[in-house]
């Protein structure tokens, strides 16, 4: 079995390890955030870790009614300077918290007063000692270069954080239930590998996602550019039709993100619009309705909540680009010309 497949199926456990054994760090954490009183939040990350950011831009903004803006580590770093972060909560978020440019970030605005959280899978990296706080993503070894476990790792610490900020039980309740969310979802991925070969030649895509799910389009095209070596964008549904929608012609691959919730209708129109124009469309949703309009399904739970739908709608796409890269003949757990820890400046 690749590394890469066992920890694809190793998420549903590692998920429910993290909700239990970080459950009282998150708590110290949600308590001096509350005390704090932040004006924002400011979040630092590269790579995988971004698209976290970028759910939790929604998860904060939506329930925690708090702005979160993601940094510009290269202020800091090239250009030695920072913005005014006395006010914000400042995460740094990182699989290996190697990256010299994300701990500058936390560097800087610990130093100026803020309040600093580092999420990474090494409470002895320089990114977790830099940070007042450190929560544990607790993944264990991560073989596979492509980060898979690490990423749905961290969506879920974002999550247990804002839930613990905001302290609502429908919330907590829904949150308890997400390994059995993950569980299923792999359960209803088994097919893609049945069907993965009819891309074998695909050379590029787009990924379209909205809301919660805009970091799911980013993640996902990463994910194909890494494993398979095609040329992919993620975009916002709203951004992709000011303009790329140009690009769509007879057989254009697109992947959509569309599980039930308030994004629900906008997507349906977008396949609606992509129909029209005979693209090739690869569906992730539990809408069944919608899953008559693509050429192929990713089926999610029926009973997902959206906030919490990034984290299960990622999967299929990694199984999606494992797959692909495998009918290409790639070296899947290796891509060329990458390192499992890449450090930046």
């Amino acid at each position: 079995m690749l590394h890469i497949e066992r920890e694809i199926a190793e998420q549903p456990t590692i998920i429910s390890n993290l909700l239990q054994r970080e459950a009282d760090t998150a708590q110290q954490i949600a308590r001096a955030i509350r005390e704090f009183d932040p004006v924002f939040i400011h979040i630092a990350a590269r790579g995988t870790s971004d698209n976290a950011a970028r759910y939790a831009q929604y998860a904060f903004g939506i329930h925690a009614h708090l702005p979160v803006a993601l940094a510009t580590p290269s202020i800091h770093t090239l250009y030695e300077t920072s913005p005014k972060l006395s006010r914000a909560l400042v995460i740094g978020i990182s699989q290996s918290g190697k990256s010299e440019d994300v701990c500058k970030v936390l560097i800087d605005a610990r130093q100026q007063g803020a309040l600093t959280v580092a999420i990474t899978n090494a409470p002895d990296s320089p990114l977790a000692q830099a940070a007042q706080y450190h929560l544990n993503v607790m993944t264990g070894p991560e073989l596979s270069v492509a980060a898979t476990k690490t990423y749905t790792a961290q969506l879920a610490a974002i999550a247990m954080l804002m839930t613990a900020v905001v302290d609502q039980s429908e919330l907590n309740e829904q949150l308890k239930k997400l390994p059995s969310y993950m569980t299923e979802t792999l359960a209803q991925s088994d097919t893609i590998a049945n069907w993965a070969q009819r891309y074998r030649y695909m050379e590029r895509l787009v990924t379209i996602g909205r809301g919660y799910n805009y970091c799911t389009a980013f993640e996902i095209s990463l994910k194909i550019k890494e494993l398979c070596y095609i040329s992919g964008e993620g975009y916002s549904e709203a951004d992709f039709r000011h303009g790329p929608f140009a690009l769509i012609d007879p057989g254009f691959p697109v992947i959509v993100v569309a599980p039930s919730g308030k994004t629900l209708p906008i997507l349906t129109d977008f396949v609606s619009k992509l129909s029209e124009r005979q693209a090739e469309t690869l569906i992730i949703s539990n809408d069944k309705a919608l899953s008559l309009q693509g050429q192929k399904m990713m089926p999610l739970p029926i009973s997902l909540p959206e906030w919490l739908s990034p984290i299960a709608a990622v999967v299929p796409g990694q199984i999606f680009a494992m797959r692909l890269a495998i009918e290409k003949g790639h070296v899947v757990d290796a891509p060329r010309g990458l390192n499992k820890v890449t450090v930046t400046r």
